[in-house]
């Protein structure tokens, strides 16, 4: 194994979908509160671009890995999380954030379309926690940080099979806190409501959903890495469910 570059009280966070949204978001965050970040996406231009934003903003280099990875294949995810531990030589905290939307009615949802949602948004995370879990209990610490959405409460027609692989993200992390309590491991998942990101804005435009009416990506990483920091342990195990203004 390579010898670590990250300083022992250097606390790690690997994220995922961290090219855009609230993923880049969760890394600049945590990057400025001195962690070091694994940042996960498909698409390796953005996680240059990332990389760069982050650098430019004072994150050393030694601080950040970036590593393209399909969370819908376990043999990356499984990759990514090895990367990670090699890198810096532990891992403290895994935002599963990579998603995949699309609104399709109940009656186009064929097997093709309800697989591949599964696969990104519910056997992705899993993968991931998997991968994590025998770290997090050999150091006896660690954090899982779900984003859902507020669809898996009420779905907007057409989220038949997103909200439904996303609602499996939020009694992933019951299992989290269940399990990983007399390791010291905490989970939580974040459910927000319209987040004004590229990923919206692929589905609705501004006459439909006017920025004013949607949260911020900097607002939900800042629930995020709260929970990762245990400013909201008495929620650990819990859905925790954020509305847009004026909602």
């Amino acid at each position: 194994m390579p010898a670590p570059t990250n300083a022992a009280d250097t606390p790690v966070a690997i994220v995922t979908g961290a090219g855009s949204g609230v993923g880049l978001e969760t890394t600049r965050l945590l990057a400025s509160k001195g962690w070091s970040v694994a940042l996960a996406a498909r698409t390796r231009e953005k996680l240059e671009a990332a990389r760069a934003a982050l650098q430019g903003e004072g994150c050393d280099a030694g601080r950040v890995l970036v590593h393209d990875c399909d969370v819908a294949d376990p043999d990356r995810v499984a990759g990514l999380v090895r990367a990670t531990h090699e890198r810096f030589g532990r891992i403290d905290a895994l935002v599963n954030n990579a998603g995949l939307a699309a609104l399709r009615p109940i009656d186009k949802s064929d097997p093709a379309f309800l697989q591949e949602m599964f696969a990104v948004n519910a056997l992705g995370p899993a993968y991931a926690i998997s991968a994590c879990w025998p770290i997090f209990r050999e150091q006896k610490r660690g954090c899982v940080v779900n984003v859902a959405t507020k669809g898996t409460a009420d779905p907007f027609p057409g989220f038949f099979a997103y909200a439904g692989a996303k609602a499996s993200v939020n009694t992933f992390v019951k299992s989290v806190a269940n399990e990983g309590k007399r390791f010291n491991i905490r989970g939580f998942s974040v459910a927000p409501g319209a987040i004004d990101t590229p990923m919206l804005r692929s589905m609705w435009d501004e006459k439909v959903l006017p920025s004013d009416k949607c949260l911020k990506a900097a607002d939900v990483a800042a629930v995020i890495v709260a929970c990762i920091e245990g400013e909201r342990d008495d929620e650990n195990g819990e859905t925790i469910f954020l509305l847009p203004p004026g909602a």
